[in-house]
This record gives C-alpha cells, structure tokens and sequence, in this order.
C-alpha cells in the first residue's frame, strides 16, 4: 500500500561517488532539503560507490524493511597485498609473489566462497559490538573477537582478469562484506587480495540505474514509499 506523504517524505536513491562517508550524502540530503530526519538504508565505505538508499521524513522508519534484502556489486581485489583495512586506503602489511596464479586457480578459490559459507566481520566496519562501532575501534588499533555470520553469495562470478587486478560480480545475502570476501579469496590462493573497488549494483528491488547523481539531489528527486 502506497503512504500518503508530504513534499518533503520519500526515498531517494542517490549515486554516491567514492571517497565520501554515507553520513556525508546524509549532510548533503539534509542541507538540499533543509530537514534533519534523513538517514539511509545501508552503509557504503568512503572507498565504495553506487547505490545508497536515502530514507526522508516518516520514511525514516522504513530502515527495517531494508535489512534482509539481497545486495548486488560489482568488485576489484588486487592480489599479492594485504592491508591494514582489507582495502586501498590501508597500510600494506604484507607482499606475497602472485605469479603462479593463474585462472583455473583464480575460479576454484572463488567457487568456495558460492553458495552460504561462514564469514567474520571485518574490523573495519559499521557493525557495532557492545555498542560500539568496528571501525571505531579499529581507528584505535583495538581489535575484538567477532563470531562468523552466515552469508550466501550466489551468483559469484569472475568478470575480468588483469592480473594483479580481478573484477568480479557478487548477488549475496544481508551481512556480506564484499571487502572481507577479497581478503579471504587472498587467503586461500596463498597470496593475500585486497579490494580497490566496490560498486553497489542494487538493494532488493531498488537498482543503481534509477539512483541520481549527488549534484541533482532535490525535493522532486523524493519517490513514494510502498515497502
């Protein structure tokens, strides 16, 4: 059932560029619509782009209609490298030799990780942990035990190879990391991976294709709500 809204209640899906903070498009949704109950459904990194759900007015309270829905992304890992924070933006802690792999081994560390597996959160993430946030923790060069969550991943597929760089596509369930999914392909092929791009393709039914560009945020850009 379609709610009835004012000008200023809706969901907007907003392309957000990499190198921005999800509460940063939150600051700028807030500033072009000059109101202050705006949240999002779904935290990107500052490192990933694509699709971020904005939540405007009563729609705000939407947030729990979001959480189960599948996610879809497109990824880059570099092999050979593992960082401080599983991405491009970390310290690079170890270097391994590469060169063996090639792509009959590249499909069989992925197909491991098809289908549900078990994965750990990362340090650096917006999950919180007795209160606190990872990443907040992780700043601190504080780390915490984390239990592995149950995750499913399918499809999983290689895209496009330039080694050391590989681009794959990843349809998965609530609670995948796409960032610890590259760390632990890495792993299982001996040579450590990190991811350099993650680009959200979708949330349930909402696409990327439909989201708009930061500079054209606006009130008639807010689109009723029928979740």
């Amino acid at each position: 059932m379609v709610q009835k809204r004012n000008d200023k209640e809706g969901i907007l899906l907003v392309d957000k560029p990499s190198g921005m903070t999800s509460h940063d498009v939150v600051d700028v949704v807030r500033r072009r619509l000059d109101m202050q109950k705006v949240g999002h459904a779904g935290t990107l990194d500052p490192l990933a782009e694509g699709l971020l759900v904005m939540l405007v007015g009563k729609a705000t309270k939407l947030f729990s209609k979001f959480v189960n829905f599948d996610k879809e992304y497109i990824g880059v890992l570099k092999l050979g490298e593992v960082t401080s924070t599983g991405d491009s933006q970390g310290e690079v802690l170890t270097c391994a030799d590469y060169s063996d792999i090639d792509m009959e081994k590249l499909k069989k560390a992925f197909l491991q990780f098809e289908g549900e597996t078990d994965q750990i959160p990362p340090m650096v993430s917006a999950l919180r942990i007795k209160g606190k946030r990872l990443y907040s923790l992780a700043r601190k060069g504080i780390t915490v035990e984390r239990k592995p969550r149950r995750i499913k991943i399918s499809p999983l597929e290689i895209q496009e190879v330039n080694f050391p760089f590989v681009q794959f596509y990843a349809h998965c369930s609530k609670g995948t990391y796409i960032r610890k999914l590259a760390e632990d392909i890495g792993e299982v092929l001996g040579c450590g991976a990190h991811i350099v791009k993650i680009m959200r393709l979708s949330i349930g039914p909402f696409k990327l294709e439909d989201a708009i560009k930061m500079d054209n945020i606006s009130e008639a850009s807010l689109r009723p709500y029928c979740l």
